[in-house]
């Protein structure tokens, strides 16, 4: 069933880069002070042997996809490099002509049998877990959407149809789809502009008083000068999630900060989300740190927009864990859990109400996953994994084209600016943020939007 638009794989390469945060970001209960990039390259060739090379990037982000209380942070970064360098292979050495989504989704049911092959090979502590791979692919699967869409001077989200796919949306997510094109669940042009969630990690100082050791790089040290430095509206907060005190008071913080700094700027209405990063032994925690936010400020209650993840991410060992009575109060979305169609729909058995698309697992699960997601009646987020430059573009460009997504999650610019600094000239709406939104309608360019 090949079209004329169809692409072959001409060469991958692949890079990494390294940068030490300003300040460190808990994950999970780890400080996390640095990161390396991924950066992929492809080169692909129409059929009528037009060339165009694409990149993709992605924050290797280990902490957060590999955790592992049996190997340190340099360990598992190097088994995810290890699945990089077969990732990198196996892009390369395919040689079937073809739309960025079926290449991807004709290697990605190679990945298990490889990740476990190559745990096998460097004899890893612990199995590598198929979200680490999917962060290793996540920049190949970019840079080949991206040369695909150079390569027919389009941006990506108007190569999602008919015209260009040769399968509808059954052929990968099954017969009730039967029919139905991808195209229908995205917006070829992206939002003008989208609020942008600020992150409030739990190592984060809220105010003067809480700041022990000054940066003293010019950026602002607290939340109650991010506010507003950035026009903040939209703030994320990191939660411990194994005590319920703090929790509880760490909202009552920043709600109360939150809400002298919006006054001052006359400001009205704001947003919360809630992150426990999987930490919550039960749901019964969830229930009892919601009943006790709302005593003691139903206002902040109320600005709770949704909750992630706040159970573990193996869905299947934690049946028990069901959110049904949580997801009442507030859409409750999965994150670390979302690695195919079949956990989304365990997810939503178990009670869960919406699901976090993150562009570190790939352009291609992301698109089929939304569309599954949407179809079903989930509530949407689009995430980063602290992007910087080129993966933060990618992450943006996402939520921008997915009708439904509320706001963009963006804190590499908080804990990694460094990295942000070659890109600000070239998109200043999307790293210069005044006003809380970013400037996604600048995400319209050829491929991905990025120009490399």
């Amino acid at each position: 069933m090949s079209k004329q638009t169809d692409v072959r794989i001409r060469e991958v390469r692949f890079e990494y880069e390294d940068y030490l945060y300003r300040t460190p970001i808990k994950f999970g209960g780890v400080a996390l002070d640095r990161v390396t990039l991924l950066n992929a390259h492809v080169t692909v060739e129409t059929f009528m042997g037009t060339i165009a090379r694409g990149f993709g990037s992605m924050p290797m982000g280990n902490v957060w996809a590999y955790p592992s209380k049996n190997m340190t942070y340099f360990q598992t970064l190097d088994a995810m490099k290890a699945v990089t360098t077969q990732l990198a292979k196996m892009y390369g050495e395919y040689a079937e002509f073809g739309h960025p989504i079926d290449i991807t989704w004709a290697l990605e049911h190679q990945f298990p049998a490889m990740t476990a092959e190559v745990g096998r090979s460097i004899q890893s502590a612990d199995p590598i877990p198929l979200l680490a791979t999917l962060v290793c692919a996540s920049p190949f699967d970019a840079a080949l959407h991206d040369a695909y869409g150079k390569a027919h001077r389009l941006n990506c989200y108007s190569t999602y149809g008919p015209e260009f796919l040769s399968h509808d949306l059954g052929h990968y997510l099954g017969k009730e789809f039967a029919g139905e094109q991808l195209e229908n669940y995205i917006s070829p042009v992206a939002q003008p502009r989208m609020p942008m969630y600020h992150l409030v990690g739990a190592l984060d100082p809220l105010t003067t008083a809480d700041v022990k050791q000054p940066v003293g790089d010019g950026l602002p040290e607290t939340l109650a000068e991010w506010i507003p430095f950035n026009g903040l509206t939209h703030l994320k907060i990191k939660l411990n999630g194994d005590d319920i005190g703090w929790d509880v008071d760490r909202v009552v913080g920043v709600d109360r900060v939150a809400a002298e700094q919006q006054a001052k700027r006359g400001i009205t209405t704001w947003f919360y989300s809630l992150d426990f990063n999987e930490k919550c032994g039960n749901v019964a925690y969830l229930l009892e740190f919601l009943r006790r936010v709302k005593d003691q400020t139903p206002a902040g209650f109320d600005r709770i927009q949704y909750i992630e993840q706040p159970t573990k991410r193996d869905l299947k060992a934690d049946r028990a864990n069901t959110m049904h009575e949580a997801a009442k109060l507030r859409p409750v979305v999965i994150d670390e859990s979302l690695l195919d169609l079949e956990s989304l729909r365990l997810a939503k058995e178990m009670g869960y109400t919406g699901a976090a698309l993150k562009a570190c697992k790939g352009q291609t699960q992301s698109l089929l996953m939304g569309a599954a997601a949407k179809k079903d009646g989930l509530f949407l987020c689009v995430q980063d994994l602290t992007c910087v430059g080129a993966s933060i573009i990618h992450s943006a460009g996402l939520a921008a084209h997915i009708p439904g997504i509320v706001a963009i999650e963006s804190n590499g610019r908080q804990y990694c600016p460094v990295a942000n600094k070659p890109w600000e000239d070239k998109f200043p709406g999307m790293f210069k943020i005044t006003d809380g939104t970013m400037q996604t309608g600048l995400l319209d360019g050829v491929g991905l939007g990025a120009i490399v």
